[in-house]
């Protein structure tokens, strides 16, 4: 505000100056309220700081982990023979198979030749088991003939018309004829024996030909293919052909002891693979119960939905929901940590208020305040470097506003 003797100063000039120009009296007056008009003191406006408004919101604490797109259940599909060629391929890797379905087909002349030549015995069998009871069945009518004849013999030679000599011939006729049916009953049982071990030889000749079909074991993906026409299959060597079962992709990631402790069946996740885009949704499926006394991790396995460009081999980012909570969401910069708890500054009518707070979850730059925060408060953005509780600011909105739902990061 100008002293005093400028002011005098200036009402002397103003007077020199209205002599000099020819001004009346009249005009005096007016210059002199014009100067009386001055501004009084300016008060100085208070500083401004940035606030954001307290909101309600949605927390979520996830924990990060790196890993590999493997299958759930990988089926290894095998021939169970060995040594024949591979003469047709009916699938190629990539293709969804179903349960029994025929994947390859080996050569089976061989097998069918021993199969002709099998039926032929059987039959050949069948005809000596024919043979052989034909054969009882004359054995039993001569041995009775026999024990008939030995029979009226020995009645005759009790009444004295026959002598021992007739007698003991009858009956070494029908111990004979005993004798043969016994030999014929053998040969039937040999026959049969012949005929059983031919239908064995059938059985196993036709098992051998249904495993020239190659087939799934069970429904899925084909993910690899090594099966190759002409080769020979060995039941040892390389599986023919590899299988996603039901197609149910999972990754495959190690975690730190730490974060496993958190991690639950059942939790939901984020799949992000490689060269995709748009995460993908999961699930834990399993939460190993070991830990690797050498790197102190442990493995999770979370089961990816399926769809299409999933690769198995492929490296993938995964993020686990590990905590949900609804509260009052600020900027991690409004809290600030002191030895005695944490706090926060609030404005109200232009006034600092610094208020105690409990803090719970913390996302990627967002914090839950569990208590002393009403939504719409006006919340310092950050808390605790120019001002003081009670100094009068000119509070400034602050962009952007939280969001209604944030994620946070445990490694």
């Amino acid at each position: 505000m100008p002293r005093a003797p400028d002011r005098l100063s200036s009402m002397g000039k103003l007077l020199l100056g209205a002599a000099l120009l020819g001004w009346s009296a009249a005009t005096l007056p007016a210059a002199s309220s014009a100067l009386a008009a001055e501004p009084a003191a300016v008060v100085p406006k208070p500083p401004s700081v940035s606030v954001v408004k307290a909101q309600a919101g949605t927390l979520a604490e996830t924990i990060l982990m790196t890993g590999t797109l493997v299958a759930r259940d990988e089926v290894l599909v095998g021939p169970e023979i060995d040594g024949l060629a591979i003469t047709e391929l009916l699938a190629e890797e990539g293709d969804r198979v179903e349960r029994g379905q025929v994947l390859a087909r080996l050569s089976r002349d061989m097998l069918d030749a021993q199969a002709a030549q099998n039926r032929a015995s059987i039959t050949r069998a069948m005809a000596a088991i024919a043979q052989a009871r034909n054969q009882i069945a004359e054995a039993n009518a001569q041995a009775r003939q026999a024990e008939a004849a030995f029979e009226r013999a020995r009645t005759l030679q009790e009444r004295g018309n026959a002598s021992q000599e007739a007698l003991e011939q009858r009956e070494a006729a029908a111990l004979v004829a005993r004798a043969r049916v016994a030999v014929a009953e053998d040969a039937l049982r040999v026959s049969q024996a012949d005929r059983d071990l031919a239908e064995a030889q059938q059985r196993e000749i036709e098992v051998r030909i249904g495993r020239t079909q190659i087939k799934a074991p069970a429904a899925g993906i084909i993910s690899r293919r090594e099966a190759k026409l002409g080769a020979l299959v060995s039941p040892g060597g390389e599986p023919l052909f590899r299988i996603i079962g039901n197609g149910t992709i999972e990754v495959e990631a190690a975690v730190p002891e730490t974060a496993l402790a958190r991690l639950r069946v059942g939790q939901p996740a984020q799949v992000r693979p490689a060269g995709m885009t748009d995460p993908v949704p999961a699930r834990v499926r399993l939460v190993s119960p070991e830990v690797d006394r050498t790197s102190r991790l442990g493995r999770v396995r979370l089961t990816v939905d399926s769809v299409p460009g999933l690769a198995v081999g492929a490296f993938a980012r995964g993020a686990v929901e590990v905590d949900r909570r609804d509260g009052i969401l600020v900027p991690l910069s409004a809290v600030l940590n002191r030895p005695e708890g944490s706090v926060i500054q609030v404005v109200h009518d232009g006034i600092v208020e610094t208020r105690p707070v409990i803090v719970g979850l913390k996302a990627e730059g967002k914090a839950e305040i569990r208590d002393g925060l009403a939504p719409g408060e006006d919340v310092i953005a950050v808390s605790g470097t120019f001002v003081r509780d009670g100094d009068r600011v000119t509070p400034v909105p602050h962009p952007p506003a939280v969001s209604a739902v944030q994620t946070s990061s445990v490694p």
